[in-house]
């Protein structure tokens, strides 16, 4: 089982409370985790990934096992600790500015 944390904006969005857990079909990659939660929370398509490019959006970035996974291929696969659901993915709203 899959955990994923989302930024406030995003559970909003969503309609979550707190992290979403799935299960992944398929080889667990970053790009499969990216499709299976926009399938799952349709209103997040376009907000992480840009709908054309499947680029991630500026100002979003992703953590697995305290690792920057932002700008890593969508093929990367996912640490052990991500897929067992030990430790979350992190998707964060980053900050600009000073």
């Amino acid at each position: 089982m899959i955990r994923v944390v989302l930024p406030y904006h995003l559970r909003t969005l969503a309609r979550v409370d707190d992290e979403v857990e799935f299960e992944l079909h398929g080889p667990p990659t970053l790009g499969s985790l990216l499709d299976a939660l926009e399938a799952r929370y349709p209103s997040l398509r376009g907000t992480i990934r840009d709908h054309g490019t499947q680029c991630r959006r500026p100002f979003v970035r992703f953590f697995a096992c305290k690792e920057d996974f932002s700008h890593k291929p969508p093929s990367t696969l996912l640490p052990e600790a991500i897929i067992t659901g030990a430790e979350p993915f992190l998707i964060v709203g980053a900050m600009a500015g000073g």
